[in-house]
């Protein structure tokens, strides 16, 4: 089976499992555990930021960034494909009591103008937008890139407005690759951001969030409120490092071989939305809902995943260009069959 659903399924190589067997660690709730501050460290030096923290899940950072720059009854405005709205449960308004205001946008990228269009600095009977959230990339859009100029045209935006901004940067470093930038630059104009370990890197868990001393501190208090805090962290961590020395470079390999997907599909003449990350997204053929492509795709050899409109394909380190070609050899079987 080669396996396209997700880069979160990423299995853990020798030289990582070696480096989380070799771990120093210690007591993470007491800040103790060193490896894991060796990852903090790299995060803050990755981020430019003065602060970061570990938590066991990106959707933890999520939550604790709506926690720390909200009040019950505020506003959070975000795209409405949002991962933080749309895929989490419910936590930001089940956990932080905020209201959420989306965006609709075609890419997943709203402008600095429908950004302030839903600015409100809270009335007796409106609530006050204490938070923009972004997502780098976008998943749900197509895992779309946001143009750097826009992004800080509208974290501007909001911080005229007196609104806090923070990015869910699930895949941010595949982004950095796609676009030739820093992670820094898509750190600077954000009051927070957040880098998964378990995606493209390759690591089993984890994922750190980053900002300002003051910020830190106040999403630890809501991690361990929401049940965050870990004892041995360092195993972890250890597999972060491993994934940031050894896999952060060949992230742009990803998104060559989403490309080399993208092209092979629309040459089967498939509707494909033009990859810009290690996302591939397009239209089954007439006559053949999402679900049902999928399972036929899987009886071809091929794991995929299905929205209500189109096939989500992903790569990552796990996925070779062998496979991605047999992968193609495999859908023009289905789609010839169909």
């Amino acid at each position: 089976m080669i396996d396209l659903f997700s880069d979160t399924h990423t299995i853990p190589d020798a030289g990582m499992r070696a480096a989380m067997a070799a771990a120093e660690v210690g007591d993470e709730q007491l800040g103790e555990d060193p490896t894991t501050k060796r990852l903090l460290e790299r995060v803050t030096q990755l981020l430019d930021k003065e602060a970061a923290l570990f938590l066991p899940t990106g959707s933890m950072c999520n939550k604790v960034a709506v926690a720390a720059f909200t009040r019950p009854g505020d506003a959070l405005v975000c795209d409405h494909r949002a991962h933080v709205l749309r895929a989490e449960g419910g936590g930001a308004a089940a956990l932080s009591g905020v209201v959420i205001e989306p965006i609709v946008t075609g890419r997943g990228h709203f402008t600095p103008e429908q950004l302030e269009a839903v600015l409100n600095p809270g009335t007796l009977y409106q609530s006050r937008t204490a938070l923009v959230a972004l997502e780098q990339t976008h998943n749900f859009a197509g895992g779309t890139v946001w143009p750097l100029g826009q992004y800080q045209a509208v974290a501007d935006v909001a911080h005229r407005h007196g609104a806090a901004v923070f990015t869910d940067g699930a895949r941010m470093l595949n982004a950095a690759a796609a676009t030739g930038t820093t992670a820094a630059q898509w750190a600077a104009p954000v009051d927070a951001i957040w880098i998964d370990f378990s995606k493209g890197l390759g690591g089993p868990g984890g994922a750190a969030i980053a900002g300002s001393k003051d910020f830190v501190a106040r999403a630890n208090r809501f991690k361990f409120l929401f049940g965050g805090g870990m004892r041995q962290s360092g195993f972890l961590a250890a597999a972060a490092l491993y994934g940031l020395d050894h896999n952060l470079d060949r992230l742009a390999m990803d998104n060559a071989l989403a490309r080399r997907l993208g092209d092979g599909l629309a040459a089967l003449g498939l509707e494909v939305i033009a990859p810009e990350s290690n996302m591939v997204f397009f239209t089954p053929p007439r006559g053949i809902d999402p679900p049902a492509m999928v399972a036929a795709m899987a009886k071809a050899g091929v794991r995929s995943w299905a929205t209500k409109t189109h096939i989500r394909l992903v790569t990552h380190l796990g996925v070779s260009a062998e496979d991605v070609e047999a992968a193609l050899v495999a859908i023009a079987r289905v789609v010839k069959d169909r």
